[in-house]
Parts: structure tokens; C-alpha cells; sequence
């Protein structure tokens, strides 16, 4: 990713601001001040900042429009498709045509149609995408440089400082709004698999998904990525430097490949840190290890609290999951534990994390069905994971929050019996009768759930 020069925007701006505020709500900065007193100067000063601030990042903003194909397997990607309008968000990385976007905005495409701030259009192919952060690198082919944006170190942000975030929302170009950051390391949203999330009260809308969160230097600190629905000011960014990590793979080998420590682990409640010995009740708890797995071949065992893993101390199951993750397979890492109340370093070499679960969102089929969720063959595992009393079926691992499943009330650990009155013991006829759906047809499910069995209609 390439950089761009600093732009000159006075580092006193937020220092400035709350001064001014606070004379005004003391009632003593302008009661009596004339137009052209210190205190409108200043403001103006600030105005001004924002302006440029504005000025010189929205050229870097990019509309993303999904092009989707509905003709037959085999023929050209552009003959019988449709154009999904003002779908998202993008933001340029290099000038050569980089372009990062969310993966939910260009999800089921064939390719994107990409909006400059010049009116100017070009096709974009997807290079790769990675679900499980909601991120994807697309690329231009273009004779011109791109104006590109420059990524900050989002290591550093604090709660209370300024950002800009910049988009489309419902189709209006490059709409800039300002705020601030209301909350850093937000995870447990249920939007992606590893989520450590900027939350800004940044005015995020529908459209400003994959745009980019600026800070005061016009540094790109995350991607805008979500909203909750019916709140106000509740915006959720991805981390600069997990956007940064994702896409260098990305780019280098089409895909993410993640460290894999082979463990199950749930969160220590209180009682349990009691039981455990953990007098500060920090950490994750260790219910299984994967014989032959990389945890394994380092000693964990079961019942161990994992503390920390390299220098990131540890409070949740996401979190260790997360950190794992960043991690490449092939490293060595020193997994600190509490075993019957002494602490222990465990250097682990880290293996591959496999892809189990199948994404039945995105089956290879002209059909698009989506039925937002994550689902997998019953293994000897996922019994003993869910407490299952029954193993023949398809398991939901995953359900998307906002969803056609997640609106009809499936939930994580529900089995799917059948599909259109039809038996779905395995992958393969589950595929099967997926791709035999047509567009606008509805689904009929039949759920087992704690032993009580329910039908369920889903409308991708």
C-alpha cells in the first residue's frame, strides 16, 4: 500500500474545540463578542480544517455497484447479468487501481462497476475476498494514477477523538459525516467471524459500507462496515491494521491462510475462575484439545486458563480466536496459562486453521440463494460442542445477524432435517436441492431444536 504526504491540518483542532465549548456553555465567549472576535476565528479556523480535511480525501472514495450474473454457466460474465445500484462503498489503496471494499457489498457478484468522484466509471475485477472479516480487494485497469488513500496505525486510536467518515449512503456521493470515536475492541456483534470493531457515532447509513473511517491527518483508521438497526450514532469500523494484514494476503495469495491452535474454549465465568484458581478472572478456559494439534503437541490440556498469547493479554473467546488468527501458520507462540493456580509458558508452533464449516449463502449455482448462514456436516465434535442429541442432519454453525434465516429466527446449533419437504442427511443433497432453487422461490425448512422439530419458510 503506498502513502501519501501528511496534509497540513493544525493538531490542535480537538484542543481548540472543547475550549470553545466550554466558553460557550459558561455562557462568557460570545455573549457580547463582537463578529470579529478571537473566538469566531478560531471556529472558522476549525471550519476551514474540516473542509480541507474533506477536501482531500473524498477524491479516494469510491462507489461500488455489484454486477451479478444470471445468464448460464460458461458465457461471458457482462452478457445477462444485472447492475445492483448504490450497493456500497469502496475506498482506493493504490494508485494503480487497489480498491478495498466490505465482502458483503459485492457478495454473489461477478465483477463491480466502481464510481469515481470525477463521474468517471470503470469495471473492477474481484480479486479476493475474506468472509470472515467482511473484506475484499478489487482491482481496476486503468492508463491514469488514482487518487489512493493512506492507512493509519488504528493501534493508536482513543475513545473521544475525531474521525470522518466518508460514502454513499442510499446512493448520495461521497457524503462526508463527523464524530467521534465512541468505542474501540467491540466484538460479540455477530457480524463477522473475528471482530475487534472502531464503534463511531460517525453517521454510518446504508450504502457507507466499505468506506473508509478518516482520521484528523486524513489516515484511514478503519472500513465502515456495519450499523445497529434502529440506533442512533452506533456505527462499527474494522481496524486499519486488520485491514491492512487481510488484504496484504489477499493481494499476495488470493486467499487468507490462519494460525491454528487446536482447542476448544469458552468464556471463564466467575464461578469458574473461582474453581480454577484465576483470582482476577482474566482469560480464557480450555474444554478440549485436539489430540495431534498444535496445542496438543505443546502440552495444553484440558482445563487450562490461557492468559495471554504473545504480548496480547486475554479476556474472551473472540478475542483468542482473533489473535490466533493474525498469527501465520508456521509461527511460534508463547501461549501463557494458569494450571491449578501456577502459571506456565508454552511456546506453540502453529499450525493451518481448516475451513470446516460449508457457506450455504454462497453455493455455486445461478440461483443465489441466500439464506445467511454458515452450515456443517455433524461431526463426533460439533455433538460434544453443541450438546446434540441428534447426528443426522445439517448443523447451522453461523447465522447472519440481519439475515433471512436470523429474521425468521434460526438460531446457531439448530439442525436442519429438510429441505422443501425433502431429507437432507448430507452436504451433497443439501447442495443439491439448494441449486435446484429458483429466484424468488421460497425455502421450506424443517428444524430440530433441543429435541422439538419446527417448519420455517425462508424468501432469499
Amino acid at each position: 500500500m503506498t502513502s501519501k504526504t501528511d496534509m497540513e491540518i493544525p493538531r490542535y483542532c480537538p484542543v481548540l474545540l472543547l475550549m470553545i465549548l466550554s466558553a460557550i456553555l459558561s455562557g462568557s465567549a460570545f455573549a457580547s463578542a463582537p463578529l470579529e472576535s478571537k473566538g469566531l476565528r478560531l471556529l472558522e479556523e476549525i471550519q476551514e480544517a474540516i473542509s480541507h480535511l474533506a477536501e482531500h480525501v473524498t477524491p479516494t472514495v469510491v462507489g461500488v455497484s455489484s454486477i451479478r450474473q444470471i445468464s448460464q454457466p460458461g458465457k461471458i460474465p457482462r452478457q445477462g447479468s444485472f447492475k445492483v445500484p448504490g450497493a456500497g462503498s469502496g475506498v482506493v489503496i493504490h494508485e494503480d487501481g487497489y480498491i478495498v471494499t466490505n465482502n458483503h457489498v459485492i457478495s454473489n457478484a461477478v465483477e463491480a462497476e466502481i464510481h469515481f468522484s470525477d463521474q468517471s466509471t470503470l469495471v473492477a475485477e474481484i480479486v479476493a475476498q475474506d468472509p470472515d472479516t467482511d473484506l475484499a480487494l478489487l482491482k481496476v485497469e486503468t492508463d491514469r494514477k488514482l487518487e489512493s488513500a493512506t492507512f493509519g496505525d488504528s493501534s493508536m486510536v482513543k475513545v473521544g477523538q475525531w474521525v470522518l467518515a466518508v460514502g454513499n449512503p442510499f446512493g448520495l456521493d461521497r457524503t462526508v459525516t463527523l464524530g467521534v470515536v465512541s468505542g474501540i475492541g467491540r466484538e460479540n456483534m455477530n457480524l463477522s467471524r473475528y471482530e475487534n470493531f472502531i464503534q463511531t457515532d460517525a453517521s454510518i447509513n446504508p450504502g457507507n459500507s466499505g468506506g473508509p473511517l478518516f482520521n484528523l491527518r486524513g489516515e484511514v483508521i478503519g472500513i465502515n462496515t456495519a450499523i445497529i438497526n434502529f440506533a442512533q450514532g452506533i456505527g462499527f469500523a474494522i481496524p486499519s491494521n486488520m485491514v491492512s494484514r487481510i488484504i496484504e494476503q489477499l493481494k499476495a495469495g488470493g486467499k487468507v491462510v490462519r494460525g491454528w491452535l487446536g482447542v476448544g474454549i469458552q468464556p471463564l465465568t466467575p464461578h469458574l475462575a473461582e474453581k480454577f484458581g484465576v483470582p482476577d478472572g482474566k482469560g480464557v478456559l480450555v474444554n478440549e484439545v485436539f489430540p495431534g494439534d498444535p496445542a496438543d503437541q505443546a502440552g495444553v490440556i484440558s482445563g487450562d486458563i490461557i492468559t495471554q498469547i504473545g504480548n496480547e493479554r486475554l479476556e474472551s473467546p473472540n478475542q483468542l480466536s482473533r489473535v490466533v488468527a493474525g498469527f501465520s501458520p508456521g509461527e511460534t507462540v508463547m501461549v501463557h496459562v494458569i494450571r491449578d493456580g501456577t502459571s506456565l509458558q508454552l511456546p506453540v508452533l502453529l499450525g493451518v486453521k481448516e475451513e470446516h464449516p460449508i457457506v450455504a449463502s454462497l453455493p455455486p449455482t445461478a440461483a443465489e440463494v441466500d439464506l445467511g448462514i454458515d452450515v456443517s456436516p455433524i461431526t463426533e465434535e460439533l455433538v460434544e460442542q453443541f450438546s446434540l442429541d441428534q447426528t443426522t442432519g445439517i448443523l447451522v454453525v453461523r447465522v447472519v445477524q440481519g439475515g433471512v434465516a436470523n429474521a425468521e429466527g434460526l438460531r446457531k446449533g439448530d439442525i436442519i432435517q429438510e429441505v422443501n419437504r425433502t431429507q437432507v442427511p448430507t452436504m451433497r443433497e443439501f447442495r443439491e436441492i439448494l441449486e435446484a432453487v429458483q429466484p424468488g422461490e421460497t425455502i421450506l425448512l424443517r428444524i430440530l431444536r433441543e429435541s422439538k422439530a419446527f417448519f420455517v419458510v425462508l424468501k432469499p
